[in-house]
């Protein structure tokens, strides 16, 4: 059963972040690629009918890490506290960027809500991505399973690190190139004109830094963790993984130069998703490990709730993403297409 749910939390953060990824790319985007008020208005449209429902993969996922692994729920947000409060109120912000913009037609009104979707939507992908690298990189766990983690310390990484260090840092930019260029290949397929060429134009400059990072955060991982490879060694199939990561970023770059602009966005969305799933494959059975004694780790063993709990969780989990994902399927067939001005509401 643990190693079931382990599994289950971990795609459905995966669904989160391709789901919510493209969201916050366009948020990245907006004041980049738009160069008028219509364009603007489009690329709020590309995401209108979608992004608050792409969010509920975020909220069922915290919602079944607290079912399945309580003991983890608690050591995350003992240490996280902060953290986890910012993520929150960044969250608030995004949306009430997307859903106030078009209340007052006045310039200055407008250029406020825009400046705070830039700025959610960045700091959202940055602060993703320095979490899973604190997890990935452990945390100062105690032996009561809690532990506290200042905002930055000196900046290394060791038994006692900060929130920020270089490697959370690398997390981070990893996560906002990422999700930038994921945001713009979904502009590509959904927009057209001037605005669908200048987010192609950006994909293809900015592939080169995404290539590079990457491979750099791969790198800075088996440096942090000497053990970092133990699952992949144990498991050579699993060297699959970091294939599919360079095939899926090659892809990236060839599906845009040749403007198949469907196929170049499911080649970003096979990226996050495989970069997230080598993440769980190292950590495993791991959960939270300790950056100062293995014994500490928070594991799938120690952390996973009662048997009787996990089977009847696991039926009602069942019935819950049948709806979900039959949701899913409704909202994104009727918002096929490409988005235009035209029509009442988000349009498309």
């Amino acid at each position: 059963m643990g190693f079931i749910w382990f599994w289950i939390v971990a795609v459905m953060l995966a669904a989160y972040v391709v789901l919510d990824g493209f969201d916050l790319g366009v948020g990245i985007l907006h004041p980049l690629l738009a160069r008028s008020e219509s364009d603007r208005q489009i690329m709020l449209r590309s995401i209108g009918p979608v992004w608050d429902g792409n969010e509920v993969w975020l909220l069922a996922g915290g919602g079944t890490l607290y079912f399945a692994f309580p003991a983890l729920y608690a050591a995350a947000f003992s240490g996280f506290y902060l953290a986890l409060m910012i993520v929150l109120w960044l969250l608030i912000m995004r949306g009430a960027s997307v859903e106030l913009r078009m209340h007052i037609d006045d310039p200055l009104w407008r250029s406020f809500f825009d400046g705070l979707f830039f700025l959610s939507s960045s700091l959202l992908a940055v602060f993703f991505g320095a979490a899973l690298a604190n997890v990935i990189r452990g945390v100062p766990l105690r032996a009561d399973g809690y532990f506290f983690l200042p905002l930055w310390t000196n900046w290394r990484v060791g038994p006692q690190p900060g929130i920020l260090d270089w490697y959370t840092v690398i997390g981070g930019v990893v996560a906002l190139v990422a999700l930038a260029i994921h945001g713009g290949l979904y502009l590509a397929v959904k927009t057209e004109g001037d605005l669908q060429d200048r987010a192609r134009t950006f994909v293809r400059r900015s592939w080169a830094v995404l290539f590079a990072i990457t491979i750099v955060s791969l790198v800075a991982t088996i440096a942090v963790r000497s053990d970092a490879l133990a699952n992949y060694s144990a498991f050579p199939l699993a060297y699959a993984i970091p294939i599919v990561v360079i095939g899926s970023l090659g892809g990236m770059l060839y599906f845009c130069r040749g403007k198949t602009d469907r196929r170049a966005f499911a080649s970003s969305c096979i990226y996050l998703s495989t970069m997230l799933v080598g993440a769980a494959i190292s950590l495993y059975p791991r959960l939270l490990p300790s950056s100062s004694d293995a014994s500490l780790d928070i594991t799938v063993q120690n952390a996973l709730s009662g048997p009787y709990a996990m089977r009847v969780g696991l039926i009602w989990w069942a019935f819950g993403m049948i709806l979900a994902l039959v949701y899913f399927v409704v909202i994104y067939r009727m918002f096929r297409g490409k988005v235009t001005l035209e029509g009442d509401g988000y349009g498309h």
